[in-house]
């Protein structure tokens, strides 16, 4: 079910930041291998740890967690969930952190942080209220459920739903539509909504003004604009 246990988190976050770090890599795809997505912490390596005498849970945060979904948020390029099948906890908040989530009609959510005495944590507290308002982020947490994939869709949770077999080929699909498209517009897309979740008006128009200037001067900008012109299809070199 992919728990996530020390040795998972740490590959996982480097894979990560590999991606993230590698010009080479125009957009990336996040899933899990079997039946589910990700169904959060290994509770069976915490409960060792819980036995010893301490839980670790903020040396995890910070040392695991928190680099992998800024990661993932941040990174210069889109970032997509292949979501197979149940993502709980963890799972879930680094499914939300993708720019789209595309989703298994067997699949669900589950924000099981509160139903083990816990708080939340992978950025959920972030990108949950953006995603459903304030609201439903404060029902979903409080009281946890798994939010079957029609309710996902409707609440914004899931971009698409399809069934359990198209969900990694779709994904895929709509991957390489945007590794072929204008890298360095999605980074300044990713970048101006992250900016406005936490400013005001007038300082996220003024930081939209730099990304259009940013994205303005890029080679793929100048060449869509002659193939307009031009009234030729566009190629994107992500540069």
């Amino acid at each position: 079910m992919n728990s996530l246990d020390t040795a998972t988190k740490v590959a996982l976050r480097d894979a990560v930041l590999a991606a993230a770090g590698d010009d080479g890599v125009r957009a990336v795809v996040l899933t899990g291998s079997g039946k589910a997505f990700c169904v959060g912490q290994d509770l069976k390596e915490h409960a060792q740890a819980l036995a010893a005498g301490e839980s670790g849970l903020a040396a995890t945060v910070r040392e695991h967690y928190n680099p992998t979904v800024l990661a993932l948020l941040t990174m210069p390029k889109p970032v997509l969930a292949a979501v197979n099948g149940v993502a709980a906890g963890a799972g879930a908040s680094y499914a939300f952190a993708c720019d789209l989530r595309i989703v298994a009609d067997t699949a669900g959510f589950n924000l099981a942080f509160a139903a083990i005495g816990l708080s939340s944590d992978t950025g959920s507290s972030w990108t949950l209220p953006r995603l459903v308002g304030w609201a439903k982020a404060r029902e979903l947490l409080f009281l946890p459920r798994t939010v079957r994939a029609d309710e996902a869709l409707s609440l914004g949770l899931a971009t698409e739903v399809v069934a359990a077999e198209e969900v990694l080929p779709r994904t895929l699909a709509l991957a390489k539509e945007l590794a072929a498209g204008p890298t360095r517009a999605y980074a300044a897309l990713r970048r101006a909504l992250e900016f406005s979740a936490t400013h005001e008006l007038a300082e996220s128009l003024d930081h939209e003004a730099d990304m259009m200037d940013w994205s303005g001067a890029s080679d793929d900008h100048r060449a869509a604009v002659e193939a307009f012109l031009g009234k030729r299809p566009a190629v994107f070199r992500g540069h």
